[in-house]
């Protein structure tokens, strides 16, 4: 027997159960195509962020401010970063009990690196993958902002939430002059070692906190 049919026959070997014919195939794809609403895909991005061992924290549009001041307490940060373009009513609340320092003020690596924590918007949340995507645009600002501090807190409306990636990356390249660089965020920095014990911090934040803001009825 060659190569080849030997390969073959593994394959039929290992397909002896499936029953399912290409039109049973297609009707399932179908089924999976069709989106969900917007409940739903809120729930089911709120639980994978927090699969993820991140923090989920819901609010009404007036209430960003203090659900910041409260992660930023709750984390024990003294210092906050923020980008320029930034909304000043998520952070205000927050001034009065942490350092709030411009992009701007901290440069380097080094300043990032004695900063508590850093407070952005987002781009576009992932539900199936509870991703979060960053575009760096002027409310989330540079790339190694959102990496050097320990805490990051993010803040994204439920109309950012879309269902999955084909999805968000049509959102973030409407054409092909829309080209940004991305990060792309699934829960806090972690990793294993060879014995599969994990740690947390070595790429970025070791703690991520994701404000989902959505209207009473949404």
């Amino acid at each position: 027997m060659s190569a080849r049919e030997e390969i073959l026959a593994r394959v039929r070997g290992a397909t002896t159960d499936v029953t399912t014919t290409p039109g049973d195939r297609a009707r399932v794809a179908v089924v999976e195509e069709t989106s969900p609403g917007i409940v739903e895909t809120l729930e089911l991005f709120a639980e994978n962020v927090a699969d993820y061992r991140a923090q989920v924290v819901r609010v009404a549009p007036d209430g960003v401010g203090g659900a910041v001041a409260q992660a930023l307490r709750e984390h024990g940060c003294r210092t906050v970063v923020v980008p320029a373009g930034l909304d000043p009513s998520w952070v205000h609340p927050a001034s009065g009990a942490v350092r709030v320092l411009s992009e701007a003020e901290a440069p380097t690596h080094r300043e990032l690196d004695a900063v508590d924590a850093v407070l952005t918007a987002c781009a576009v949340g992932v539900a199936t993958t509870g991703t979060i995507v960053l575009d760096h645009r002027s409310d989330q600002g540079r790339r190694e902002l959102t990496l050097v501090p320990d805490t990051h807190v993010c803040v994204i409306r439920a109309d950012q939430v879309v269902h999955d990636v084909p999805e968000s990356v049509a959102r973030l390249r409407p054409g092909p002059d829309g080209a940004r660089p991305l990060t792309w965020v699934s829960g806090p920095s972690a990793t294993s070692d060879i014995e599969l014990e994990r740690v947390e911090g070595v790429h970025g934040p070791r703690t991520l906190v994701v404000v989902l803001v959505q209207d009473a009825d949404g």
